[in-house]
């Protein structure tokens, strides 16, 4: 296990490449971006956590929209491990480094009721859209508008998809 920190905190060499962004701001977006990654991709799993255990009288509306996020979020990790490799990284993406590094809180494996999974998967995706904005401002600040552009479509995305989910515990106002 001590090896595969070392790996994680490790700001491995780039690969060469023609894209016209710096080596230090391309690193310095890599390691933020593998960090993402590795909440997307645990985002992912607690999405078919979810859509695997729920049951209720909502099961098969609520089996379904865990799906449908899991497909979405799965589309996500594809395109920020892409723009990884882009910038000449090596994306982070095996479940064993992905856990070192995620930054949402574990998923309650216990539960089987529709709502507790709408309020854990609402409680996820919140947590992921928060990642994504950051993520946006710090692109920003190393100057790359590509990236902040990625991670905006990935951020109206995740809102949405939070949208649909939170409709399932709210009644009229």
């Amino acid at each position: 296990m001590t090896k595969t920190i070392a790996i994680v905190d490790e700001v491995l060499d780039l690969y060469e490449t023609e894209i016209d962004v710096s080596q230090d701001r391309r690193k310095a977006l890599n390691q933020l971006m593998n960090q993402r990654l590795a909440s997307a991709i645990d985002l992912q799993m607690q999405l078919k956590q979810a859509h695997w255990n729920v049951k209720g009288p909502s099961f098969i509306s609520l089996h379904k929209l865990f799906d449908e996020a899991n497909e979405l979020v799965s589309q996500y990790v594809d395109t920020i491990a892409e723009r990884i490799v882009q910038f000449g990284g090596i994306a982070h993406g095996t479940i064993r480094l992905a856990s070192l590094q995620t930054r949402l809180s574990e998923y309650p494996y216990s539960i089987g009721d529709g709502m507790a999974h709408v309020e854990a998967v609402a409680r996820a995706l919140s947590s992921f859209g928060s990642e994504v904005r950051t993520m946006i401002i710090e692109a920003t600040e190393l100057e790359e508008a590509g990236t902040a552009d990625i991670f905006t479509e990935i951020s109206r995305g995740i809102d949405k998809m939070l949208w649909f989910v939170e409709a399932h515990s709210q009644s009229s106002v």
